[in-house]
Parts: structure tokens; C-alpha cells; sequence
């Protein structure tokens, strides 16, 4: 039996260029977050601070791994767990990097969301369990997040 994928969110989260921790190979960098929006079930805005550390592979794979906070209107703040995987081929990775656009469609890229707060009507997310399929654009990531049911 599958679970059912609900709707929840969409992030669009903002980001500054990456900060190459260890070029490796594998390569480790830190991508820092400076804001968002939410939309789509819940309404608000990615709080500047988080960041997204990445392990990135010789194969063209993406060890993911953010923490940031939602600041959900009316309610409060939520704190994001992100973990994950982005893969694509190494031409669409260099297209991206020169800043092109490149079809979505040639990259895996997904996460797992746990969420935490104690922000009056949202406790129910703490017992959530949530998918994110995402999309990197030029400043920004693009999360389509469903509670797993």
C-alpha cells in the first residue's frame, strides 16, 4: 500500500552563491539562505540564517542537508529539517553553473522534512513526515512540499 501524498507548502527559498568549504573530491560547500516565501496551504516567508551543506560527488549527485526557519503568518515559526539528494549529468550541472536555463526535468532532486514548533495551530507538524521535490533556479530553490499520509 502507498501512502498518499497531500499537498502543503511551496518554498521558494532564496539563496547567495555557494561557499566552498573543501573542494574535494568529494566536495563539501555551503549554501546560505537569505529569505523566501511561503505559499500554497500555508502563507509566509523564509527567515534569512539557514544554510544548506552539501557534499557534492564526482558523478554529478548532491548530498543535501539544510536547516532554516518559516515564519508561518499568524502563527509563528517552524524550523526545517531538509535531507536529500540532487542528481543530474555533469552538462546540465555546467550549464547551470554559467547560468543558463536548464529543463527541470534533468534533475532528481528530492527531500525528506521534519518539521518542529511550538507555534499555536501548526503543532500537528511536528508528527508530519514530508516529501519536497525541488528545482534549482539562478538565486533561488523551488520546494513543492506534500505531507506523506
Amino acid at each position: 500500500m502507498s501512502p498518499p501524498l497531500v499537498p502543503l507548502m511551496t518554498l521558494e527559498v532564496a539563496v547567495d552563491p555557494p561557499v566552498t568549504v573543501d573542494p574535494g573530491p568529494p566536495g563539501r560547500r555551503f549554501i546560505p539562505i537569505v529569505g523566501g516565501t511561503v505559499a500554497g496551504g500555508l502563507e509566509g516567508r523564509v527567515l534569512p540564517g539557514g544554510g544548506d551543506w552539501q557534499t557534492v560527488w564526482d558523478d554529478g549527485r548532491t548530498d543535501i542537508s539544510a536547516h532554516y526557519i518559516l515564519d508561518i503568518a499568524g502563527h509563528g515559526t517552524v524550523e526545517i529539517l531538509s535531507e536529500g539528494v540532487r542528481a543530474r549529468p555533469p552538462e546540465v550541472q555546467a550549464a547551470l553553473e554559467r547560468g543558463e536555463a536548464v529543463d527541470p526535468g534533468l534533475t532528481y532532486f528530492r527531500t525528506s522534512i521534519r518539521m518542529r514548533t511550538s507555534a499555536p495551530g501548526l503543532q500537528r507538524l511536528n508528527a508530519v513526515l514530508a516529501l519536497a521535490v525541488g528545482e534549482r533556479l539562478a538565486d533561488r530553490v523551488r520546494l513543492t512540499v506534500h505531507e506523506i499520509g
